[in-house]
């Protein structure tokens, strides 16, 4: 039996359509949310024979709501397949993935979850494409959470409960921390998955990338207290506290070249982290002063989500594309 597939987007043009060609013929049913386009993609989906849910805006759109509002149409539907692919809309399914997959949940009944290793289809056209490459390549085993893009056991999604709607960001780490709290185990396969294009060819969409990824460390990390706990650490030793040191040194002249310093020491370790990893000594460079950087957007991420939070505020999307 074929799985189902829930493909979610926005706005994302021929993306979406390179999308839903690579599951067509391998899934049923195929079912595609959308979150507000303006672009067809409604119609290109259409266009394929997938299920269109087209989200309304009485709720804010986020990753979450749309899958879970996606898999709430697919029990609707007469035939319930056992297993479900989530899949973003800016990333085409590899061929032998979907087999792969279906066969790792079907040989082993205590996996709820099957992952494996997305890619970008243009890493050299500018560093933070390189940047999120990089991101996705993790060890194949046993695993605690993982990206949007996943094999789940429909029986397993239900005991999880599903997605949290007002998760912004990481709400896929969110999922699967309750999947495995619930005595399930999540498994990330040897083989190549899904092709994703992020299309990030400048800095402010880096940066935005970042403070919605500093919302999820801080969101995630306030449901799931032990978890994100050394990235939210990092951000608010440098990206807070370091700062004002720094500005204490303005006045006490040894805390300044001290700060200088620690800064330099993170980056380089960040560096020699990269290139044990398997990065060129140059790529490794660059990135490693990105993500020095990144810990200023995160911390107004983690920021705005506090701010929200105090102020009973909805949990709004931070966008980058």
């Amino acid at each position: 039996m074929k799985p189902a597939a829930i493909v979610i987007g926005r706005n994302e043009g021929d993306r979406l359509v390179r999308c839903l060609a690579s599951l067509k013929e391998h899934v049923a049913p195929l079912i595609y949310v959308d979150s507000g386009s303006h672009d067809g993609s409604v119609a290109a989906a259409k266009a394929v024979g997938a299920k269109v849910v087209e989200l309304t805006p009485d709720a804010p759109f986020t990753a979450a709501r749309a899958r879970d509002e996606g898999f709430a149409a697919l029990m609707e539907l007469e035939v319930s397949p056992d297993l479900v692919q989530f899949v973003d809309g800016d990333c085409e399914v590899a061929p032998g993935w979907l087999a792969a997959g279906i066969e790792a949940l079907n040989t082993d009944p205590q996996l709820g979850l099957v992952t494996s290793w997305r890619a970008e289809i243009h890493p050299e056209a500018s560093v933070y494409n390189a940047l999120c490459d990089f991101e996705w390549h993790r060890p194949a085993g046993v695993i605690t959470t993982c990206g949007g893009d996943m094999m789940v056991r429909t029986v397993a999604y239900h005991e999880a409960g599903g997605f949290n709607h007002h998760v912004i960001a990481a709400e896929d780490d969110e999922f699967c921390l309750r999947l495995g709290k619930a005595g399930w185990q999540l498994k990330r396969l040897p083989a190549d998955m899904t092709r994703h294009d992020a299309a990030m060819t400048g800095f402010g969409q880096w940066w935005q990338r970042a403070v919605r990824s500093g919302h999820g460390f801080a969101q995630v990390g306030h449901l799931h207290p032990e978890f994100f706990m050394p990235e939210r650490r990092r951000v608010w030793f440098y990206g807070a506290k370091l700062p004002l040191l720094a500005v204490g040194g303005l006045w006490l002249w040894p805390l300044l070249p001290l700060v200088l310093t620690l800064y330099g020491v993170s980056y380089i370790r960040t560096m020699q982290g990269l290139k044990h990893a398997g990065l060129p000594t140059r790529a490794s460079a660059h990135q490693a002063l990105f993500l020095t950087l990144s810990k200023f957007p995160n911390l107004i991420g983690m920021l705005i989500y506090h701010l929200r939070r105090m102020r009973g505020a909805d949990m709004r999307i931070i966008e980058y594309k």
